[in-house]
């Protein structure tokens, strides 16, 4: 089982983990559970969100990935940033790296791993870390995901506290070029001892989905989301986009 093929990798990137408020970016995306052997990725996302007090700030990545092999797919991002009443500049690398642990279509849910490791352009701020796993369940034309996150920092001389995040996406696959549905992102506070309702983070909204045939083997794919926070705390709007050329 891919389970116990990916088991020893997956431990060893999970030894960099020590234990560390977090919050996601507005280009933060839904990732998925499943991994395919030699694909070849460039991937760029962007988010723009507009704040209860008036204010906007936007995020967008770029990134190279590879399906290693039938179970690990890692990827490598430039990250940048353009906090409010700030210009657009370069904020972190990242090495995302996902792990299928159970075989596409064999057991009544498909499940992932992930971890990613940040490295801050701030030296301050350490490296940030986020795990946990990906689940994904088919009914007939309508797919589910949940995933479940840990975001944490270590090695770092700021104060972050450890958050638990989560994932949502529910689509209706249309047909193979059109899809539509709704996703949610959100941030409950600590793992073990969750924030007050009015301070969490919440945040959901429709979304749609693309992809472009180009060659065999070869496509564009994308994606669109527009969030509305529904706590205090949350963004009062947020548009986030993705965009991938698979080959």
């Amino acid at each position: 089982m891919k389970c116990f093929k990916a088991l020893g990798p997956l431990l060893a990137c999970s030894a960099l983990i020590s234990m560390s408020t977090v919050y996601a970016a507005p280009n933060d995306y839904v990732r998925m559970a499943n991994v395919e052997e030699g694909e070849r990725e460039i991937d760029f996302k962007w988010g723009g969100q507009k704040n209860k007090d008036g204010t906007r700030q936007s995020a967008a990545s770029l990134g190279l990935g590879l399906g290693v092999n039938s179970w690990w797919f890692t990827e490598i991002y430039a990250k940048y940033q353009a906090l409010p009443g700030e210009t657009n500049a370069f904020d972190a690398w990242e090495w995302e790296n996902k792990f299928q642990l159970l075989e596409t279509g064999k057991h009544p849910i498909d499940l992932g791993f992930l971890l990613e490791i940040e490295r801050p352009k701030d030296r301050t701020e350490g490296y940030e870390i986020t795990y946990g796993p990906l689940i994904q369940k088919e009914w007939g034309q309508i797919q589910g995901n949940l995933n479940v996150l840990i975001q944490k920092h270590v090695q770092a001389s700021a104060s972050f506290d450890t958050v638990l995040q989560y994932q949502m996406q529910l689509k209706y696959r249309q047909s193979t070029q059109f899809e539509w549905g709704a996703q949610a992102f959100g941030s409950v506070g600590r793992p073990y001892n969750w924030d007050s309702s009015s301070n969490q983070i919440h945040q959901f909204g429709p979304a749609i989905f693309g992809a472009i045939n180009l060659a065999p083997k070869q496509k564009v794919k994308w994606n669109a989301a527009l969030l509305h926070g529904t706590t205090t705390a949350s963004p009062a709007t947020i548009l986030r986009v993705q965009t991938e050329y698979e080959f």
